[in-house]
């Protein structure tokens, strides 16, 4: 079982990035992006409910990112618009097998990818 991220990167303030989650091995039945910003905690970002598309964010990205996934590659997608310096971190896919609803604790959460960065400059 493997979480690939992708899609990090340098960008300038107000554009956009995508990031990619290609999940191997398996299917999960929910899929979460979380991110750390220098000295800070790990955050959530985003969630969905692989079954119904249901998703929930972080207040800090609502309206700005979206969460998505295909189901005919196995991925998961952050689209993330209007971008802030604040959103510079390294960003990390995960996903969970057991739960049935959406849930932003990191120990929720058994299975990581190995993260992407992310650098938006102003």
């Amino acid at each position: 079982v493997q979480l690939q991220a992708s899609g990090g990167g340098l960008v300038q303030a107000g554009n956009s990035l995508r990031l990619s989650c290609a999940a191997s091995g398996r299917t999960f039945r929910m899929y979460t992006w979380f991110r750390r910003a220098p000295g800070k905690e790990r955050e959530f970002v985003a969630a969905i409910m692989w079954s119904t598309s249901i998703t929930y964010y972080a207040d800090s990205v609502k309206g700005r990112f979206t969460i998505s996934g295909d189901r005919t590659n196995n991925t998961v997608y952050l689209q993330m618009n209007s971008l802030k310096p604040e959103d510079t971190a390294v960003y990390y896919c995960a996903a969970d097998s057991t739960r049935r609803l959406l849930t932003n604790y990191e120990r929720d959460y058994d299975y990581w990818g190995q993260g992407t960065q992310v650098t938006v400059s102003s």
